[in-house]
């Protein structure tokens, strides 16, 4: 068993908490990852999407976890739980000061985590207040305009690591 958290970090323009829609442990909000066998080293194709709502029986009846799957190189198989509770929103203050915050924290069995795509479902506030929901870096970059302080808000760069 190997607990890594996720930890995001950004530079933000005009904006604080950011985080998933509905708040750190939203129960909907899909983390897509791309995952390494611990077996075989064989690193996954596609992402994998992991969401705290959905649980899945691990086989042999052994309880269950949010994600299991088996390699596709070496057969084995491996799962994913999520552990609620340790993440926060990133603040401006975590941006001025560059520091991460943590996101979600994964207990890896027979995987680890290599990459994390930022992708929907996530929400931010303006510096004056606005909310701004439905954020997605599909496309690339979030740059909006909020007139009620007549300020760009914008995310120049954001990336996350695993420890």
């Amino acid at each position: 068993m190997v607990q890594l958290m996720l930890e995001i970090k950004a530079e933000l323009e005009n904006l604080t908490n950011f985080q998933p829609q509905s708040g750190c442990d939203d129960p909907d909000f899909s983390y897509y990852l791309k995952l390494k066998c611990g077996n075989c080293g064989e690193v996954s194709q596609k992402e994998s999407c992991v969401t705290l709502s959905e649980m899945v029986d691990l086989p042999k009846g052994r309880g269950s976890a949010h994600l299991v799957q088996k390699c596709k190189f070496c057969g084995r198989d491996g799962n994913i739980s999520m552990i609620p509770g340790r993440g926060r929103p990133y603040t401006i203050e975590d941006s001025e000061s560059q520091e991460f915050a943590p996101l979600m924290l994964f207990d890896c069995r027979g995987f680890e985590l290599v990459e994390f795509y930022f992708k929907d479902g996530w929400v931010a506030e303006s510096t004056s207040g606005t909310r701004y929901k439905d954020i997605n870096f599909l496309d690339g970059d979030f740059v909006e305009y909020d007139e009620k302080a007549s300020i760009r808000m914008s995310f120049p760069s954001i990336f996350c690591v695993v420890f």
